[in-house]
Order: structure tokens, then C-alpha cells, then sequence
């Protein structure tokens, strides 16, 4: 049937899509990281900006791959190939947790979240009350004068 064929490409098409994002985002990622070390950034800049880009297109990757696999569920529809799917997007969903909270250094539900140890918590607090006070020393001396 000419409809489960063109549907067997339109998988096929998202799977090298997902394969050239792999791809492209490995070598961006190492063109990036070998800017930051020409830019004399530091090695830790530069292992920060690979890990970044390289989580990013990991990210992106298993994206495709989990809606090439469900348009291939879509067109193959049984109770097996159901099963297989939400499998394989329970792991891929995982995984791609896991490299987001590797990349962000926070759980996804936390981003944006008050620290609960009140305001000014935290190492994002500690350098707003320094520059406070800064700002509040400054702003003395320039009283004094």
C-alpha cells in the first residue's frame, strides 16, 4: 500500500534528521569549545560550552528519534507496537531529564523556583548582596565626600 510506504520514508527522513542533528551538534560543539580555548576563556569555560552545546543537540536528537517513533506507531498500530513505544519514550524521556539536569545543574521543576531558604539565598543571593553592598558602600563614600 502506496500510504505505508510514504509513511516508511517520512520515518526514515526523520530518523537521518535526528542522525544529522547528532551529528552537526558534536561538531559544533567541538568547533565551540575549540573557540573558547583559542579566545584564552580557560579550559573550564570550555569544557562548560562543550557540555552545553553537546547536551543541546543530544536533547534535540532524541526528540526526533521519539517522534519518528511515533509516527511509525501511528501506521503500525498493535498492541506490541504500542507497548515498544511507551517504553522507548519513557527511556528517552528520562534520559533526556537526566542530561537537562546535568546541563542546567538544577531538576527542571526547580528553574525559576525561590530558593526556600529565603531571599538571598543561595550562590545567585550571596552575589546580589555582595553587589548590594557594594552599591550601599558606594553610595556612602559618595555621601561622605
Amino acid at each position: 500500500m502506496w500510504v505505508t510506504e510514504a509513511f516508511d520514508t517520512i520515518v526514515l527522513i526523520f530518523e537521518a534528521l535526528g542522525v544529522v542533528a547528532l551529528c552537526f551538534g558534536f561538531l559544533l560543539s567541538g568547533v565551540l569549545a575549540v573557540r573558547a580555548l583559542v579566545r584564552r576563556e580557560g579550559g573550564a569555560v570550555a569544557f562548560q560550552v562543550l557540555r552545553k552545546s553537546l547536551g543541546g543537540s543530544i536533547l534535540l536528537g532524541l526528540e526526533i528519534f521519539v517522534a519518528a517513533d511515533i509516527i511509525r506507531t501511528i501506521f503500525t498500530p498493535s498492541l506490541e507496537e504500542a507497548a515498544i513505544l511507551g517504553l522507548i519514550v519513557i527511556i528517552r524521556t528520562v534520559l533526556s531529564m537526566s542530561i537537562q539536569i546535568e546541563i542546567d545543574g538544577v531538576l527542571p521543576w526547580r528553574r525559576g523556583a525561590p530558593d526556600k531558604r529565603g531571599p538571598g539565598a543561595g550562590r545567585r543571593g550571596l552575589a546580589q548582596r555582595k553587589a548590594a553592598a557594594r552599591g550601599v558602600s558606594q553610595a556612602k563614600n559618595i555621601s561622605n565626600s
